[in-house]
């Protein structure tokens, strides 16, 4: 059953495209996901990746550009976050049972740690396509999925790879206390330049509405981004409450973007039976950006898994994020 988001109004948003290198996963990964990994054949492409090797000297792990990403639990118990507060792009997707989960990308600023770390879900690769072979940061994934990560075009690090890179802390439970340590899988910033999303940054769009609050509902959880004058931010609440980092700081993006897309059902479900929800981020539909205090209505358009989104206004001038942190909330499309 798919889950139901709500917003105070529909909405769209608009970006650039994205640079296309498309490579097969390093062997040191393939050996540590044989455990639970086949080699059966793949289906077509639909963003999970390609066999091709990349030009000598071209690809993302030569040039050190390749941005990091980290598969982040948002349940409850896993709240406070630690490093999210330094990540260029936070992504907030649906899962089973109308949970979310985070992504946080980062390229700009790597923090010493980040967490807490949970499991890849399937549509995570297609929404990495956008980027040159990135690093993908996880604890674990459903073995079914495993072999689609193996073939896609990214670097897989996870404890069983990479175990000096994770440690347990935080003071939670497991497997609510998994942190990762950037630096030692991705030893330098990547850049600006490789935030390949297609968002562009500038000056604020004519028009849009004064807007204070909006709310993003799924089943099982919610978000709700707050205008708040003095910091200039929208300050992230989540299931009713004030977001904050491990060490106290309120979550506040300069940029919000809820983007109505298609969640369907995959092919994968949890071990209590429920279906993992797949969330389409290529395609076209409306979104809404918020940024300055104002709510924008504009389109949103991904041509393909190798291209950034683009969001535009109707007559197609390309929507201006504000500089900072941009978060982008998945919601399913009426």
């Amino acid at each position: 059953m798919g889950p139901v988001a709500t917003v105070g109004r529909e909405r769209g948003a608009r970006g650039r495209r994205a640079t296309t290198t498309a490579a097969l996963l390093a062997a040191t990964v393939t050996a540590a996901l044989a455990a639970g990994c086949t080699s059966g054949g793949g289906p077509v492409d639909d963003g999970r990746g390609t066999s091709r090797q990349p030009e000598p000297g071209t690809s993302a792990a030569a040039t050190g550009s390749s941005v990091l990403a980290v598969k982040l639990d948002n349940a409850p118990a896993a709240r406070p976050h630690t490093g999210v507060d330094a990540a260029d792009v936070v992504y907030a997707e649906q899962v089973e049972g109308g949970l979310s989960r985070l992504m946080a990308v980062y390229a700009t600023r790597l923090p010493e740690a980040v967490g807490p770390v949970r499991s890849a879900r399937e549509s995570d690769l297609e929404l990495l396509r956008q980027f040159d072979r990135p690093t993908l940061a996880f604890s674990g994934a459903q073995k079914k999925l495993l072999p689609l990560i193996d073939r896609a075009p990214l670097r897989a690090k996870t404890p069983g790879n990479a175990p000096d890179a994770f440690f347990r802390g935080g003071g939670k439970p497991a497997p609510h206390n998994l942190y990762l340590r950037p630096e030692r899988i991705v030893p330098e910033d990547p850049g600006q330049a490789a935030l390949t999303t297609g968002f562009h940054y500038g000056s604020a769009p004519a028009g849009g509405t004064a807007t204070t609050s909006q709310t993003v509902r799924y089943p099982a959880a919610r978000f709700t981004f707050t205008w708040s004058d003095s910091q200039d931010r929208w300050l992230v609440g989540m299931d009713g409450a004030p977001a904050t980092t491990a060490d106290g700081k309120r979550m506040a993006a300069a940029t919000v973007v809820v983007q109505y897309v298609k969640v369907r059902e995959s092919a994968f479900r949890d071990f209590l039976g429920n279906n993992t929800p797949y969330t389409e981020t290529v395609g076209s539909g409306k979104a809404e950006v918020l940024r300055d205090g104002r709510a924008y209505d504009v389109n949103w358009k991904r041509e393909g898994a190798t291209d950034g989104t683009a969001f535009t206004t109707g007559d197609g001038t390309p929507v201006n994020f504000a500089k900072g942190q941009v978060w982008v909330v998945y919601a399913k499309a009426s």
